[in-house]
C-alpha cells in the first residue's frame, strides 16, 4: 500500500514541477510558439513519455507496459480531435497566438483534476460492476459511427452553455488585458474574455474525455497505468496543438483514422462477452496501423482545394 501512495505521490509531483519549470522557465515569457519549437517541445514530451513508459514496464511487467504504451498512443491519437475544436475556439474568439498557450496551460491543470477524478470512479465501477465494460464499448462504437458520418460543420462557441451561463452568472469585462483572466473594472472584479475561453477550453476536454477514457478502459482497469497515460499523452498536447495548427489541412483522413480506433476499441469490449480476448501487442499494432494508414492516406489523396466564390 505504502509503495501505491508513493508511486502517486511521487508521478503527480514530477509532472507538477515539470509543469513549473515549462511556464516559469520556459514559457515565462508570452511569445508566438513557432511550428519549429513546437515540434521540438512534443519530441520532448514524447521521449519522457516513453521513459516513463519503460519504468512502468521494468517496474509492473511487460503486459503493464504495452497496456500502458497502447492507452497513451490511443489517447494521444484521439487528443488531435480535440485539438482540431481548440483551434476553432482560438479562432472564434481572436485568441493571440501569444496569449494561447497560457490557456492551454491552465486547461491543462483542470484536465489533471477532471480525468483523475473520471479515471478513479470509472476504474473502481468497471471493477465492482464488469457488466459496464460492455456498456463503454456500446458507447465507443456508437461514439465511432456518429463521428463517421459528422460533417465538418462550423462550430459557434456562443451557442455553447458553458459560454451563456458564464456571461449570466459571472461578471465580465468590456475588454480583456492582455494574457490576464481577472482585473478590476468599474471598482469591480471581473473575469476577462480569455477566463470565458479557458471555461469552453475546460468544457470541451470533459466532453472529449467522456470518449478517451472509456476508451482506455477497455484497455486496462489499473487506475495507475489509465491515469499516467492519460496525463502523459495531455502533457504533451500543448505543444501538439501548434504543431497540428500548422498541418490542420494535410491530415484530414486522420477524423476516419480516429473513428475506426474507437470502433476497434469498443467491439474489443464487447467480444469479451464471448471470452473473446484480443492481445493487448495486436490491439497495440492495430491501432498504431490505423493511424499510420489515415497519414499516408491523407499524403496520397490530399485535401481539394475549396473554389472560391465566382469561380467555376
Amino acid at each position: 500500500m505504502n509503495t501505491q501512495v508513493a508511486l502517486w505521490v511521487g508521478f503527480n509531483v514530477f509532472v507538477l514541477a515539470m509543469l513549473a519549470m515549462d511556464l516559469g522557465l520556459f514559457h515565462r515569457k508570452e511569445h508566438v510558439v513557432t511550428p519549429k519549437e513546437a515540434g521540438i517541445w512534443t519530441m520532448v514530451w514524447i521521449t519522457i513519455s516513453l521513459a516513463f513508459c519503460a519504468f512502468i514496464w521494468r517496474w509492473f511487467g511487460p503486459t503493464e507496459g504495452l497496456q500502458w504504451l497502447t492507452a497513451y498512443v490511443v489517447e494521444y491519437a484521439l487528443s488531435v480531435d480535440n485539438l482540431f475544436v481548440f483551434l476553432l475556439v482560438f479562432s472564434y474568439f481572436r485568441v493571440a497566438p501569444e496569449h494561447q498557450h497560457r490557456v492551454l496551460f491552465w486547461g491543462i491543470i483542470g484536465a489533471f483534476i477532471m480525468r483523475a477524478v473520471l479515471i478513479i470512479a470509472g476504474a473502481a465501477l468497471v471493477l465492482r460492476f464488469h457488466w459496464l465494460i460492455y456498456v463503454f464499448g456500446a458507447f465507443l462504437v456508437y461514439t465511432a459511427v456518429k463521428m463517421l458520418f459528422s460533417g465538418d460543420e462550423e462550430m459557434d462557441p456562443e451557442q455553447k452553455g458553458i459560454v451563456k451561463f458564464a456571461r449570466r452568472v459571472l461578471p465580465v469585462s468590456r475588454q480583456g488585458e492582455g494574457s490576464r483572466f481577472f482585473l478590476t473594472e468599474d471598482g469591480r472584479r471581473k473575469v476577462t474574455p480569455l477566463f470565458i475561453v479557458l471555461l469552453v477550453v475546460e468544457a470541451t476536454d470533459l466532453l472529449f474525455a467522456l470518449d478517451s477514457i472509456p476508451a482506455v478502459l477497455g484497455i486496462s482497469q489499473n487506475a495507475f497505468i489509465i491515469y499516467t497515460s492519460n496525463v502523459c499523452a495531455i502533457l504533451g498536447l500543448r505543444s501538439l496543438f501548434f504543431v497540428v495548427a500548422s498541418l490542420m489541412d494535410k491530415f484530414h483522413l486522420l477524423k476516419l483514422g480516429l473513428s475506426a480506433i474507437l470502433a476497434f476499441v469498443g467491439v474489443k469490449m464487447l467480444i469479451t462477452y464471448f471470452d473473446i480476448h484480443i492481445p493487448i501487442g495486436l490491439s497495440l499494432g492495430v491501432i498504431g496501423g490505423i493511424l499510420l494508414a489515415a497519414i499516408v492516406a491523407s499524403l496520397i489523396w490530399p485535401k481539394a482545394a475549396e473554389e472560391e466564390p465566382g469561380k467555376p
